[in-house]
């Protein structure tokens, strides 16, 4: 509601605005900061750019980005070498002076061996050692003697024959690598009218002759080679976008490490590219969470301790990923990617919870190689999670909320890495197991975060309401015992104001929880408190105006003490301290007008208000009006719809009029929401029963009991 007086605010008022957009600054400026710094963190490989050489081994999957088609110096060199392999060498023309010496030299040992078969003074060892001593032949003993036993007739034809064949083998081309070859084809050429015998003594003495007589032309070869190098086109290489370039583990190859060059992922960048990257990311994201929380919880993000609670699970979030995403394989989809948004959900909202997982997403999609996979495993995990933990109001709802996170991530492996035929079967067994435990540690970790953040920044969470409405609570039971028709007044206000907070889309829980408590301070005095008088009796009659109003107004500040001594959450001491708001205690403050005769100006009015602030949220503005309406109703006993409709309307004009509302959110529509809410909740308790006959006297009377007739008529306010 807006201010009545519709004043610009005064100067403490500015200052303090000022101060407060200052300190949601700074702690926004602290996220950003802290955020940028943990993600500036050393990493193993920063997801987009590579520092690799041949034959590294590759840190993860590297796959195309986009669609490419290159030229390939890697397969083009390759082409190019396998055509010059297969130019064959070019040797020059077999030389005939090569020939022509062999044959000299061959012929030269001849007549050696005509003079030492014709030498008469020799002994026969003698001459056998002359022809092994021949150096360019190999004989051994046994051939020298064959050599020494043929009749001159036979050794005339051995000469002619070695001499023959000698000039066949050496017209025919011999290179040096095929030597063996054309000695291996001597005994091939021989006569075969010699005797077996005779062949082997021409092979022996032929082979020795055998030389190359043609060399490679080294000039003529290459220049082949360089022609056929450049005849080949360039090859180009392509990749499809998604298409594995190199696998994890993989040693990499020149062709790969050049594939990895056309895409620009061996360019490291600059660092100072790199911060802005990250600046504008960060900047983008928190800036867009900070702004959803401002337009739809603009009271609580406004609170220090919510806004810097935030900030700080921001920067926790950033580095776990930092730590446990980039160049990781299966670590981050163990990454808790639901815990975030199970927190927000429970202290903000759903919808805060599925922003942060749409935040945390974008983030995480940033980080991981495969980022529009393990973006929507993170976004989806998370708001499955969101929705489906709601308030928290059981601890059944964290297990309930992990099991969709896992159910959630398991499909976004299925989808993505299922028909991913790079991704084998323990592959995809792994990745599906790390769904499942991310799940349960979400929750586990979400529900005791929840425990500690709730204590240690005074933030109430659902499970903390439940565990407070429990009528066992030693405040409740101090109140039903010593305060019962109190403790049954708060009751009947509960239950209003539950199902009014409800149709208004407050916080329900919250507000019957407020409800319960917002009169303990009655506790302490319950006989000044008509609800817990007999009728007839009440002490207020014999009090001056002053000291009445005094002890009915200290319920407010006793039942604060008693909060504190309980350690009752501050969400709940607010329905005690605002639920009277600044409202005057009208029987007595009129008591003492007409005391001094009518002249207001002679009555403190300070005397007779309320210490308490006017109602700052929704649901403490609830319990004011249904505290009113359920006090009024017990006075004036309403008997149909109509007469209800019309005290409800009153109250709620009245606590309007007063200005008791113009510090809240609460619109026309939601005030005509909570008036009908209240009337048909009143109309269940005022509704009209059926008249029995009194029963004849003589069948009650041996039936009575004389106790029964000091039953008290229900209390009243």
């Amino acid at each position: 509601m807006e201010d009545p007086s519709g004043g610009r605010p005064s100067i403490g008022e500015r200052i303090k605005l000022a101060w407060q957009a200052t300190r949601l600054g700074l702690i926004f400026a602290l996220g950003l900061i802290g955020t940028i710094l943990v993600l500036s963190l050393p990493q193993v490989q920063n997801g987009s750019t590579f520092i690799l050489e041949p034959g590294d081994v590759a840190p993860q999957d590297i796959l195309a980005p986009y669609t490419l088609d290159f030229p390939s110096e890697v397969l083009t060199e390759q082409a190019r070498a396998e055509a010059a392999e297969a130019v064959s060498d070019i040797f020059d023309p077999p030389d005939s002076n090569v020939a022509r010496q062999q044959l000299e030299s061959l012929r030269a040992v001849l007549d050696y061996i005509d003079s030492v078969r014709a030498d008469q003074f020799s002994t026969p060892e003698e001459l056998i050692e002359d022809l092994v001593l021949i150096e360019e032949v190999s004989l051994d003993a046994e051939v020298a003697q064959a050599l020494l036993d043929l009749p001159d007739p036979r050794w005339e034809a051995i000469k002619l024959e070695t001499t023959s064949v000698l000039e066949q083998v050496m017209r025919s081309e011999i290179r040096e690598n095929r030597l063996t070859e054309a000695r291996r084809s001597v005994p091939r050429l021989v006569s075969i009218t010699l005797p077996e015998s005779q062949v082997v003594l021409v092979s022996n003495l032929v082979t020795a002759f055998v030389a190359p007589n043609t060399w490679l032309n080294q000039s003529a070869t290459e220049a082949a080679q360089n022609e056929a190098r450049s005849s080949v086109e360039l090859v180009r290489k392509s990749y499809a976008a998604g298409e594995t370039i190199v696998s994890r583990g993989d040693k990499l190859t020149p062709l790969e490490i050049e594939a990895l060059e056309a895409y620009n992922l061996l360019k490291p960048p600059e660092p100072w590219q790199t911060i802005a990257i990250q600046v504008l990311l960060v900047t983008l994201l928190a800036s867009t969470l900070a702004l959803y929380a401002y337009r739809i919880h603009p009271n609580q993000i406004k609170k220090t301790r919510q806004a810097l609670t935030i900030s700080i699970m921001f920067i926790l979030v950033a580095l776990s990923m930092q730590l446990m995403i980039p160049g990781r394989t299966v670590l981050p989809y163990l990454f808790p990617a639901a815990t975030l948004p199970m927190l927000l959900a429970v202290l903000f909202s759903s919808g805060m919870g599925i922003m942060s997982a749409l935040v945390s997403g974008a983030l995480a999609g940033f980080l991981a190689p495969r980022g529009l996979e393990f973006a929507l495993y993170t976004i989806l995990s998370g708001t499955m999670a969101s929705l489906i933990i709601g308030r928290a109001e059981r601890l059944s709802s964290f297990f309930w909320a992990g099991i969709g996170t896992s159910v959630s991530a398991a499909m976004v492996i299925v989808i993505f890495r299922f028909p991913d035929p790079a991704t084998d079967l323990l592959g995809k067994a792994t990745l599906m197991g790390a769904a499942i435990i991310n799940g349960l540690l979400s929750a586990s970790l979400g529900f005791g975060l929840l425990l500690i953040v709730g204590n240690f920044l005074g933030i109430t969470t659902s499970l903390q309401l439940v565990e407070l409405s429990r009528p066992d609570h030693p405040l409740l039971q101090l109140l039903l015992q010593n305060a019962p028709g109190t403790y049954q007044h708060s009751l009947q206000v509960a239950n209003l104001a539950e199902q009014a907070a409800r149709s208004i889309g407050a916080n329900p829980l919250l507000t019957r929880v407020g409800a319960l408590y917002h009169d303990v301070g009655k506790a302490l005095r319950p006989q000044f408190f008509i609800e817990n008088q007999v009728p007839g009796q009440n002490v207020h009659e014999q009090l001056d105006p002053t000291t009445s109003a005094s002890i009915i107004i200290s319920h407010v500040e006793d039942g604060l003490e008693m909060a504190n001594k309980y350690r009752l959450p501050e969400s709940i001491q607010a329905f005690i301290k605002e639920h009277h708001g600044n409202q005057k205690v009208r029987y007595q403050y009129h008591a003492a007008i007409e005391a001094v005769g009518g002249d207001k100006n002679l009555v403190n009015t300070h005397e007779f208000t309320y210490p308490g602030s006017t109602p700052l949220t929704r649901e403490t503005a609830v319990l004011m009006l249904a505290d009113g309406v359920e006090a009024k109703a017990r006075a004036d006993k309403p008997q149909n719809r109509e007469e209800i409709d019309k005290l409800v309307r009153w109250v709620i004009e009245d606590r309007l009029s007063n200005g008791q509302l113009a510090r809240t959110d609460l619109t026309l529509r939601d005030l005509d929401t909570i008036r009908s809410s209240f009337t048909n909740t009143l109309r269940n308790f005022y509704h009209p029963r059926l008249q029995y006959p009194e029963p004849a006297e003589e069948d009650t009377a041996p039936a009575q009991h004389p106790q029964d007739s000091a039953s008290n008529p229900p209390n009243s306010s």
